[in-house]
């Protein structure tokens, strides 16, 4: 089951992302980001990392944790799939990523540039927290 919906935006891409706390609401928010640039359906990982970022408030961790995992997976021709927040706290975040390096362009859906700052308020729910992200394409 997804843990986000495309929504409409006018130029770029969107997605409403949600997650039963902040570690898999950032957790899904990078899944989403893969998920709507490339078909994931049967990776097997090939690689895994490390990322860390910090940032000055929550919605500033995650973009810079977006583009992060996304420069990541861009520099070593990776399509991750699998996110695990180790530790999320006093905006800073240590995450392990897992992916498949690909040699081929036969995955790529879209190609997404950055995960932007345009109205990203994570807000608190019934059920959790939720965010709408617009990605530069």
């Amino acid at each position: 089951m997804k843990n986000y919906k495309q929504i409409p935006h006018t130029a770029d891409v969107a997605a409403l992302i949600r997650g039963n706390n902040l570690p898999k609401l950032f957790e899904n928010a990078a899944y989403a980001m893969f998920d709507l640039m490339a078909d994931l359906n049967g990776l097997v990982c090939t690689n895994t990392q490390r990322i860390e970022v910090e940032a000055s408030d929550t919605e500033s961790l995650l973009i810079a944790w977006l583009n992060e995992v996304l420069y990541a997976g861009y520099k070593k021709s990776v399509l991750f799939y699998e996110f695990n927040i180790v530790s999320l706290y006093n905006n800073k975040l240590i995450a392990d990523v897992k992916g498949q390096m690909i040699e081929e362009d036969d995955r790529i859906k879209l190609g997404i540039k950055a995960a932007t700052y345009h109205d990203v308020v994570i807000k608190e729910t019934i059920m959790g927290y939720e965010v709408a992200i617009v990605f530069d394409v």
